[in-house]
């Protein structure tokens, strides 16, 4: 009898920020083209991913549906959909319910937006339990100068000190600030419902990596994930601006999602971790 492979509950998704310098637009075709589940949006300066209306004939154009909102939080974010922190959090929720996304993806505020990490726990409890939208914290690292370490976010840039409903787990992220990857999955627990997939040498840059072009177990963390009954996202967030040509760069995206879907797919029988019950 033929061996047969369990199918994971988990969708993989394409971030539209994989696909720079191409636009938001693009992100929607190449992941429908390459197979992928859906999208997740970052929000960012280019205007189609700030225009709900324009993401939903997108969606609907390609047929892939928005998985996940990346709330406008970067540096170079800070003035997309205003400068009010929460007011930008309150836009992300609304596109998700509009777009029918089950999550809202947040970084922890910056040192210097004192008011707004002062009350960054409980405003995010608050955010999620007004609405079926799950705002999943995403792991960040410490900056670097030098031999120094400058402490850029608040309350801190691991999440799991604290305790938020709900984590994204950034596999990049994990290898910039020299964290065990798998040690951080399983501190997440029941809590992790969203993860970043790519790579990273540990180099202390934040590399965003193919899959499998690293040092850090994504094999592993992806066969946890699959062993332990993981329902939440895979989202492939890549970085892929060194592209010779539009050619290559949709052959790392089908690089990247072939390794993904690979390793939830051969999950090694199931272990008592607790990463992989999701959020919902």
């Amino acid at each position: 009898m033929a061996h047969q492979v369990p199918v994971p509950d988990a969708k993989v998704a394409l971030s539209t920020a994989s696909v720079y310098p191409e636009n938001t637009a693009a992100a929607f075709a190449i992941a429908g083209q390459l197979g992928y589940d859906g999208v997740e949006v970052m929000v960012w300066t280019d205007p189609v991913s700030q225009d709900v209306d324009a993401l939903r004939d997108l969606s609907e154009r390609h047929g892939i549906p928005v998985l996940a909102v990346h709330a406008p939080c970067l540096l170079v974010t800070q003035r997309v959909w205003g400068t009010d922190p929460w007011r930008k959090l309150l836009r992300a929720r609304e596109a998700a319910g509009r777009l029918g996304a089950s999550t809202v993806v947040v970084h922890p505020p910056f040192r210097w937006q004192r008011t707004y990490a002062r009350d960054f726990v409980r405003g995010i409890r608050r955010l999620g339990d007004e609405s079926g939208v799950a705002f999943a914290v995403e792991n960040m690292y410490p900056w670097r100068y030098r031999d120094r370490e400058l402490l850029a976010y608040s309350p801190g840039w691991d999440p799991t000190e604290e305790e938020y409903p709900a984590f994204t787990l950034d596999v990049s992220h994990t290898a910039t600030s020299r964290s065990d990857t798998l040690a951080m999955a399983d501190r997440m627990g029941e809590r992790l419902g969203h993860v970043h997939i790519a790579d990273g040498s540990g180099s202390g840059k934040d590399e965003h990596l193919i899959p499998g072009r690293g040092s850090q177990p994504c094999a592993a963390l992806l066969e946890r994930l699959a062993a332990t009954g993981y329902t939440g996202h895979v989202v492939v967030e890549v970085n892929t601006r060194r592209a010779a040509s539009p050619e290559a760069r949709r052959a790392d995206l089908a690089e990247a999602l072939a390794f993904t879907r690979l390793h939830l797919a051969t999950a090694p029988p199931a272990v008592n971790h607790g990463a992989g019950g999701g959020t919902r």
